[in-house]
């Protein structure tokens, strides 16, 4: 029995020792919880602590303040003075005087301290402002942990701006370059700044009941304004009885005296030739939330270049605006410029126009639809550019009414349309082209006699019923005898035995297909729809102006140029800083040197189309032509006169009426014409 007592003592020593080995398992795995669950709850705070400093930025970049106030620790707002709505306001106001348009955050780093269990971020600021970027603004901040378990960011003014302190202020001070000006050849204006005025209402002044009611009926009347638009005015939510509401805007000599209306100076883009010069020098209006949009550097109540040449110069014409960005201190004095820019005036815009000749120009064709072009064959200068009807350019720059504009849109006279640089068939005009490429070919030459007999021709019978006319009737026709006389037939007679090739290869050497690369819309010059004369008909059609001949005025008078320049076609120019212009050769000189003694018949042979011009005091070649199109219920006249200064080489013009013969363009054009040499010194 004794045997057995150790063995008992054995059992008892192993489930001590099992008791034990749970024990320690136990308080191992408790350990290993508690440190578990301590760094992974660490872990979500940096999570959750970067994921507030980002929401932050985020606001800052977004511009929503609302959201990035609730985003601060409440303590550090009242440590500073502020509540949430305060801060609101505070960083809206600031923004708002700076008038940032975008925030950019960069460099954004998030710090972890493992020391005391804090948290930290920084970034950097660029902040676009109407005189550029404020950049690289340097920011941190910190991050605590609310009672609820979510983090907030500790705030101070120096997150508003890098410096700020409690009873700082931003200061922002912007001022906008004036406009340059457009400015004809000689220094003219055609594109200024002027003083008008601004007709508003001045509510007490129009009385109460009756009074006020005949008060404004007289001034709708007087002021062409409709009653109910004053009232709509008057009813606007900021209007008391000493404001000044605007109605209307006019020039000084137009200013009436009307009890409730009260007048203010305004300084605004004048036009002095206004209608004579609309289409080419346009208007300015006030930027649309389009154009804002497109070009950042805009804002509202910016205006810009709305058409013509005010719009296609804008960038060079408008002021850049300048100002100063500050923060100040609570005295007012500046601890920190944050941007500056000085003010730049925009450039002025001198052209190669002659005001006086466009203003003539303008004149001779009021009543009609048409267009003037006067260049200088020597250097290309374009020195009018006329179109008929027209539009008030200072209607649409002072505010036109709905009602207005839409009957300039409703009127079948386009006066919107710039005719200078729309194309038209032609005419007779374009003879000088086919003659030159017939004498540099050889197959035209000034001794050969066609005979024509009638006013009407075919080359054969696949013609059919359609026949080549003439006006008139001569039996031996010699090259000057077609130019004198604008013989359709000589011309189609003469094309067929060019030949496509041939006529091809010689109008290739013109404008066609080409931009021009002036600065207004206008589609190049077209030969025919395809771009070839493959058939017969379109040969001879196209030989003396008609076919698919589409050419503006401006490609016309360009491609007359050389019959007048010794066979050299120069490139018009707009502008006066273009010094040199381009030329090309695309007749010889000798060919281009017997047209022009031709065109001077035209004008000198009793029998010449264009010999109502010989009485001139000058002497003056000239090309007439009149293209047949078709019109709404019968074929119509379009009516041409190309004419030139043969004693000084000073013009080359090109006149278009619509619906008319070239004999009534002679007629309409002649005091022009008659002027010119006077215009131009």
């Amino acid at each position: 029995m004794s045997a057995n007592k150790p063995k008992k003592k054995l059992k008892l020593s192993l489930a001590l020792w099992g008791i034990i080995v749970v024990v320690i398992a136990a308080v191992i795995g408790g350990i290993s919880w508690m440190a578990w669950s301590y760094f992974n709850g660490k872990g979500s705070d940096t999570e959750a602590a970067e994921e507030k400093s980002q929401e932050f930025i985020g606001y800052l970049e977004a511009q929503d303040f609302a959201a990035l106030a609730n985003s601060t620790t409440e303590s550090t707002l009242v440590d500073a003075g502020y509540t949430r709505e305060q801060l609101t306001e505070l960083y809206q106001s600031t923004f708002n005087e700076m008038q940032i348009s975008n925030v950019e955050a960069t460099n954004v780093v998030f710090d972890e301290n493992e020391t005391d269990d804090t948290y930290d971020f920084s970034y950097q600021l660029n902040l676009t402002s109407p005189i550029g970027a404020i950049e690289e603004l340097v920011y941190s901040a910190s991050l605590t942990k609310n009672e609820e378990g979510d983090f907030t960011v500790d705030w101070n003014p120096n997150l508003i701006v890098p410096g700020m302190e409690p009873g700082d202020t931003v200061d922002a001070q912007f001022s906008k370059g004036e406009r340059g000006n457009i400015l004809d050849k000689d220094g003219d204006p055609l594109a200024i700044a002027g003083t008008w005025l601004q007709a508003g209402l001045h509510p007490s002044l129009l009385g109460e009941g009756e009074a006020r009611t005949e008060n404004l009926t007289q001034i709708s009347e007087t002021f062409e304004v409709p009653l109910e638009h004053l009232e709509e005015l008057l009813g606007q939510s900021w209007v008391t009885g000493d404001s000044f509401v605007p109605f209307k805007v006019m020039a000084t000599e137009d200013s009436v005296q009307a009890t409730g209306v009260v007048y203010q100076e305004l300084s605004m883009r004048t036009y002095p030739l206004n209608e004579a010069a609309a289409h080419l020098i346009g208007y300015v209006g006030e930027v649309s939330a389009e154009d804002v949009e497109n070009n950042p550097a805009l804002a509202a109540g910016d205006m810009i270049g709305k058409s013509g040449l005010e719009a296609a110069f804008d960038a060079q014409l408008r002021g850049k605006i300048g100002g100063k960005i500050v923060l100040n201190d609570v005295q007012g004095e500046t601890k920190t410029v944050l941007k500056e820019a000085e003010i730049t005036n925009g450039e002025d815009v001198q052209l190669t126009i002659d005001a006086d000749v466009q203003q003539k120009a303008y004149e001779e064709l009021e009543g009609v639809n048409g267009s003037v072009v006067v260049m200088n064959p020597e250097d290309g200068s374009l020195l009018a550019l006329a179109s008929t009807p027209s539009y008030d350019a200072g209607l649409m720059t002072r505010g036109i009414t709905n009602e207005a504009y839409q009957a300039y849109l409703d009127d079948e006279n386009s006066p919107f349309l710039a005719r200078y640089a729309a194309r038209f068939a032609p005419g007779s005009t374009f003879k000088m082209i086919t003659a030159g490429i017939g004498l540099d070919s050889g197959i035209t030459t000034p001794e050969e006699v066609h005979e024509i007999e009638g006013d009407t021709w075919q080359a054969n019978a696949s013609w059919g019923n359609y026949s080549v006319h003439r006006v008139t009737v001569v039996p031996e026709v010699t090259l000057k005898d077609a130019l004198v006389y604008s013989d359709n037939i000589f011309f189609a007679q003469e094309a067929l035995e060019m030949g496509q090739e041939t006529v091809e290869n010689g109008m290739a050497k013109f404008i066609f297909g080409e931009s021009l690369n002036l600065p207004f819309s206008m589609e190049p010059a077209q030969l025919s729809n395809s771009g070839t004369l493959d058939t017969e008909l379109l040969l001879a059609d196209t030989a003396y102006g008609q076919g698919e001949l589409l050419m503006s005025p401006v490609q016309q008078v360009v491609s007359y140029s050389p019959f007048v320049n010794g066979g050299n076609l120069i490139y018009p120019k707009l502008t006066s800083d273009q010094e040199t212009n381009e030329t090309k050769q695309v007749v010889t000189a000798e060919s281009a040197e017997l047209i022009r003694s031709y065109l001077l018949e035209v004008v000198d042979n009793q029998n010449g189309t264009a010999h109502q011009l010989a009485d001139l005091p000058y002497t003056v070649g000239a090309k007439t032509g009149t293209a047949e199109f078709q019109g709404l219920e019968e074929n119509e006249d379009n009516g041409f006169i190309m004419a030139f200064d043969a004693d000084e080489n000073s013009y080359v013009m090109i006149g278009l009426v619509e619906g008319r013969t070239s004999g009534e363009v002679i007629t309409i054009l002649k005091p022009l014409l008659q002027e010119m040499p006077t215009l131009l010194q």
